[in-house]
Order: structure tokens, then sequence, then C-alpha cells
């Protein structure tokens, strides 16, 4: 039976340590929504610039590319074993560059996934090009995909559309990168802003759905979850990263830093008016946990 390096009081936020290839086939339990961020592989000792400086794009070995057909068979293995994991109409959301998001386009297909939307994460912040080789790397990819071609999935459009000033959202969104106080504890070296996910959690889960992040980093899918009213469970292979995911969590089980982190979410100008969105939310009712709660 799974232990969990990490389980919330209110059992909300579990974090699992280990590799996703050897937990996953563990447990029995569907998902209403996954986000991953796995490797981009994209550490191939070149150099970027950081707060002004020259640095290193290497992030770790993990991170490292061994070539095309072994990102490929990377992607598929962890893509069936999710698939596994997810309900009939639940949905994934997968982060890239254009080091592995065309090869995790050409597995969902291969799966029998049906890609919804590819979005444009735009930041309003990208380090800039100092090589003056070619344009400015300034955003990343988002692939939205359900489980099923012919299977529907929740897509909470009039709340988007609320969000965007009453206009239909499109598929680019421009977001800063984290926030100052979204590092109070430490930094991933991939670590996403708690807006892009508190988005993509909204778009297309209810109240009280379980999120799972299979490469869970620092667990910012896991802080926007609980901060909206949904349940999480994260797997990495580093303690370093579950350690900081669990300061992070006890951060926001403080109550004034929970509505000032959800404050600083700006999911609309009007605070009050989140609030009452959350409030007035459905909530999805589970007969059945995961058995290791």
């Amino acid at each position: 039976m799974i232990k969990p390096y990490f389980k919330s009081k209110k059992k909300d936020f579990i974090l699992l340590h280990g590799d996703v290839f050897e937990i996953l086939p563990q447990f029995d339990f569907k998902f209403d929504m996954i986000f991953a961020d796995p490797p981009y592989f994209l550490s191939n000792d070149g150099l970027t610039i950081k707060n002004g400086k020259i640095v290193s794009v290497n992030k770790g070995t993990w991170d490292k590319s061994k070539g095309f057909e072994f990102i490929n068979e990377f992607n598929r293995k962890w893509l069936k074993l999710i698939r596994d994991k997810m309900k009939e109409d639940a949905t994934i959301w997968i982060s890239g560059t254009m080091h592995n998001i065309f090869s995790i386009g050409q597995i969902l297909v291969e799966l029998n996934f049906k890609i919804l939307n590819i979005i444009t994460w735009q930041k309003t912040n990208p380090p800039p090009n100092f090589s003056k080789r070619y344009f400015t790397h300034s955003t990343e990819q988002i692939i939205w995909a359900r489980k099923d071609e012919k299977v529907g999935h929740f897509f909470n459009y009039e709340l988007m559309k609320e969000i965007n000033g009453g206009r239909q959202m499109k598929d680019v969104w421009l977001l800063p990168a984290i926030a100052p106080w979204e590092k109070n504890n430490g930094k991933h070296p991939t670590q996403k802003p708690l807006s892009l996910l508190a988005r993509i959690i909204l778009a297309s889960t209810k109240k009280g759905a379980w999120i799972l992040d299979p490469f869970t980093g620092s667990s910012t899918t896991g802080i926007a979850a609980n901060l909206l009213g949904r349940k999480f469970i994260g797997i990495d292979k580093e303690k370093e990263y579950l350690d900081l995911s669990i300061k992070r969590k006890k951060e926001i089980e403080d109550r004034e830093n929970f509505y000032k982190f959800r404050y600083n979410l700006k999911i609309f100008k009007n605070p009050k008016r989140t609030e009452l969105l959350l409030f007035k939310e459905p909530k999805i009712d589970y007969e059945k946990e995961p058995d290791f709660l």
C-alpha cells in the first residue's frame, strides 16, 4: 500500500515520493483533471539571462535529452499510465516548449486523446535574447486534451468569458511569470505562476474535484487547487521539492495568508467577485476517495 510522503489535515493535499512510473500503477483511483509539467529536455549547456546575469539553461540531469526516440518513448510511457487514471470525461493539460511539445502532441493523437486547444502562454517578462540570432522566446505552449474523442468534457465557458470582460476567451493568454510572494519558501527551476494554474483549474473543474500532477515540483498545481476548493495529489522523485511543497501548503493553512494569496490571483479586478464565485460553485461529492487516505 502507498504511504504518502505528506498528507494535509483536511486530506486535500497529498504528496507521494517516487517515480511516477512506479507509483501510478499502485493505486486505483481516477481523477477529474491532470496538469503535467514534464521535463522539457532543454538542458543542453546553453546560456540565458536571469536577473540581468548570464546563467546556464541547465535544470538538472532529469532535463537532459537523450535523443528524439528517448523523448518519444518517455512521453508515450507516462501518458499511457496517466490515461488509465483519468475519468472518462476528464481532461489533461500539458505544458511545454518546442523541445517537447511536438512529441507530446503526436503521442496524444496516437493514444486516442482528443486535443481541444493549444494554449499559448505569452509571458509579460521573458528573459532577453542576448545572442541576437533569433526572435526572443517569450511563450510556452499548453496542450488541453480530453481522454476520449466521443466523451464530452467540462468547460466553464461562461466563467472564462466573464473573466475576459464579457468576450470569448482566446487561446493566447498574457500572464506574468511567478511573483516574489510565490517564492517565499524557495523556488523550483521550472515553477509556474499561480495565476496560470488558477485559470486552468477554474476552466476545467468543479469545486471538490481531484487533480493530479505527476511531476509536481513545488506543487503550484496543488496550491492553486486548494485555494480554489479542489483536492490534489502530487508525485515527485525529489524530496527537496516535496519539502518545498509542504512549506508552501503550510503557508496557506494560515487563514490570513490563504485569503491574501487568493486575492493575489487577480481572477477578477474586484476580489469580492472571486469570493462570490467560489461560494456559489457546485461541488462534486465523491463516494470513493483514494485508498491511501
